[in-house]
């Protein structure tokens, strides 16, 4: 009898599967195969060794201009499906599968290296995902992976300043809503931030690390104005790390923080179109108080702990940017922004404090930077890209480090588009930075760690820069 059943359960499945099959086709099968990047060499003729080092400020990243930044390259191979059900078009699923394989320099020119070089070469996959957009011809789209999940960036400075959540997640979109949740833990034994996930573990009676789960829960709603010149996105975050074992060596309590945001997208109407100005201020409390070094994920906790509780309860983070591109005529494109951001640690002092490795770090920042690209087309293909950048920090109770810098960089465009989105590009880059007292003496620069105290900073290179989707 039992046999029977089986064999009555496996025909009914067979039918099932059979019967599915049928109803489904795949009308299209796409593969596509983009790349991103940025390659050549550098020169800085007044640091030590010649070698061309990003004369931005310490611990800010590209705020203060990205022309100098290393190399890298990104290659995205992905398959994009549209199956249609019963035949009917109108319910038809878009499904994209797609993986990123990035390749940076560690710290000479990329080509010049390996993954067996000192310093040679660093590679990641950032990206391996997939997502099933207007299910059954719904307003339902689902995704799951790893994505580089991040959207307005001040692109001059390579800062996506409001809603960056690259991470290993899910998430699902309805229309204009989104909700996400994401788990960015892994195995540290020398955290970038001051939030381990990883702890010691010796229930089996031998030492072994594990990690402690951040869970980051997602909310996004964009509300359209009726123009459609404008629309604001709001944002809401939750974050939850679990404590460390019962068995741990080491004693990491349970921690949680929010964010809440608010950014609006504006298109201003000029001679040619594309223009826009954007807004965004948003705040994060408790472990939500990230980031640091160009690096804008609230994730990444900033600060160290109270010394008593070992959590970040009052901790904050506040940041304003101001981002607005004029495409002013078929001569001139103007690109400006302004970010302002204060953090504070969980540690009641606004100086140093010890952070759960026992390192003596600053437990309060503030960051003020500004920026502004001219582009002038001299015609389709020749384009003359001009920018002045300043950048200021100040850690604890320091003053202020501040860098000025100045850059021309001559460019050809083998596009022809009078654009500031043309790639790719072939620069002539040249740079000249002024550091303040403060940033000299405590040489506050990757310039001025190499080369040593000097109030001028000089850069010269040659760089290309691809956009291929």
């Amino acid at each position: 009898m039992k046999t029977k059943t089986l064999s009555y359960w496996c025909i009914f499945l067979l039918c099932i599967s059979s019967n599915s099959y049928a109803q489904i086709v795949i009308t299209n099968k796409d593969f596509s195969f983009g790349t991103t990047g940025r390659i050549g060499a550098g020169y800085s003729p007044n640091a030590d060794g010649k070698t061309g080092r990003q004369l931005n400020l310490n611990n800010q990243g590209s705020l203060g201009g990205r022309m100098d930044q290393g190399d890298y390259v990104d290659f995205l191979p992905a398959f994009h499906f549209t199956p249609v059900v019963n035949g009917d078009s109108a319910k038809s699923i878009k499904i994209d599968m797609q993986a990123r394989l990035s390749f940076y320099s560690g710290g000479t020119f990329l080509g010049n290296v390996d993954s067996k070089s000192n310093q040679g070469m660093i590679i990641a996959l950032p990206e391996a995902f997939v997502e099933a957009r207007n299910i059954m011809g719904s307003d339902w789209d689902v995704w799951a992976g790893s994505r580089w999940l991040r959207y307005d960036d001040v692109h001059i400075a390579d800062y996506f300043y409001f809603d960056d959540h690259s991470a290993t997640g899910w998430g699902v979109r309805h229309k204009n809503t989104r909700f996400s949740m994401f788990f960015p833990a892994a195995i540290d034994t020398a955290a970038s931030n001051s939030t381990p996930y990883s702890y010691t573990n010796v229930i089996s009676g031998t030492k072994s690390l594990i990690y402690r789960q951040r869970e980051v829960l997602v909310l996004e709603q964009i509300i359209p104005f009726k123009n459609n010149n404008q629309k604001l996105k709001l944002l809401a975050e939750f974050h939850k790390v679990e404590k460390s074992g019962e068995n741990s060596v080491e004693d990491y309590p349970s921690d949680n923080g929010w964010v809440l945001g608010a950014k609006l997208n504006s298109n201003i109407k000029t001679k040619i179109t594309g223009s826009f100005n954007q807004i965004s201020l948003r705040y994060g409390s408790g472990i939500a108080n990230g980031g640091d070094g160009g690096n804008t994920q609230t994730w990444r906790t900033y600060g160290a702990p109270d010394a008593l509780t070992k959590t970040y309860k009052d901790a904050y983070s506040l940041t304003l940017v101001e981002h607005i591109l004029l495409n002013l005529s078929n001569k001139w494109s103007v690109n400006a922004y302004a970010v302002y951001t204060q953090s504070k640690g969980g540690a009641k002092t606004d100086n140093k404090a010890v952070d759960y490795y026992q390192r003596e770090i600053f437990n309060k920042k503030s960051e003020f930077n500004t920026g502004l690209r001219a582009t002038y087309y001299f015609n389709n293909w020749f384009h003359l890209l001009s920018e002045l950048h300043f950048a200021s920090r100040k850690d604890g109770t320091q003053n202020s480090a501040s860098m000025t810098k100045l850059v021309l960089a001559p460019t050809i465009a083998p596009t022809a588009e009078r654009s500031v989105w043309a790639r790719p590009h072939i620069r002539l880059i040249a740079e000249l930075s002024r550091y303040n007292n403060q940033a000299m003496t405590s040489l506050y620069s990757p310039f001025l760690q190499q080369s040593g105290a000097k109030r001028f900073g000089t850069y010269f290179g040659v760089r290309t820069e691809w956009w291929i989707f």
